[in-house]
């Protein structure tokens, strides 16, 4: 896996935390952003609320928690993606997210209309390439 160069990952990073507070009310304790091809993983450390985290104790809960937070980030991603696009020049496909309740972590995976280049990460501070190409519909 390709670490993305601190700015764009910072930007997405901020991005994703801002995105994840407003629509939880709670910021998770780190962010960690790599690409992978196509793909951009972000995951959220410690996302769950203290009160989320104490429903997961229940093993009853865990499954209506993991679906609730499906459901609120797909009824609400598109923001999150039209962010990620302004800030990597590049479409993004769809969208999924898992929640681990032991952890509190949340991971949330975007598939991008193409491939990035490593060199077009670099050199540009808003993380938008200099050099557009087609986007392929995804």
């Amino acid at each position: 896996m390709e670490k993305l160069d601190p700015s764009v990952a910072q930007q997405i990073a901020q991005a994703a935390v801002a995105f994840q507070q407003q629509r939880t009310g709670h910021e998770p304790k780190s962010v960690a952003v790599v690409l992978s091809g196509d793909t951009l993983l972000i995951t959220l450390h410690g996302a769950l609320s203290p009160a989320e985290k104490a429903l997961a104790q229940s093993p009853a809960a865990v499954a209506s928690l993991q679906e609730f937070h499906r459901q609120l980030f797909t009824t609400s991603a598109d923001e999150l993606r039209q962010e990620i696009k302004r800030i990597t020049g590049v479409e993004v496909c769809e969208t999924a997210t898992e929640v681990e309740t032991t952890t509190g972590d949340v991971v949330q995976v975007f598939p991008l209309a193409r491939d990035v280049p490593a060199d077009s990460w670099s050199g540009n501070a808003s993380g938008v390439r200099s050099s557009e190409r087609d986007v392929l519909p995804c």
